[in-house]
């Protein structure tokens, strides 16, 4: 019983994570993704980042990677939320079941 509770709440918890991203985590990966990349081009390179195709395809890619790890840190940290709730709703059944263990272990 006590995975059980665990495993749900963690999906839950993932499920839950995943919504918030949709809600609010989408714009700041956009956002932090092309800025970062921005400012790395602009470090290579040395100066001014002109617009050209593969500046752009470049930044295209980093906001794909900025949305992606906005993702996995919502999710995980959905996760991990999910599953402290469900080991703290399963404590009280897991007490009960070792008393009564140690009852009849004593009779």
């Amino acid at each position: 019983m006590k995975n059980e509770t665990i495993k749900t709440g963690m999906k839950i918890g993932a499920t839950v994570g995943g919504l918030v991203f949709l809600a609010f985590g989408i714009m700041p990966g956009f956002y932090f993704g092309s800025y970062g990349t921005l400012i790395l081009l602009q470090k290579l390179t040395g100066g001014p980042v002109e617009p050209t195709l593969i500046i752009r395809a470049v930044v295209v890619m980093g906001i794909l990677v900025g949305i992606a790890c906005a993702a996995t840190v919502s999710i995980v940290v959905g996760g991990l939320l999910g599953t402290a709730a469900g080991a703290v709703v399963s404590t009280p059944a897991i007490l009960r079941e070792k008393k009564a263990a140690e009852a009849t272990a004593k009779q």
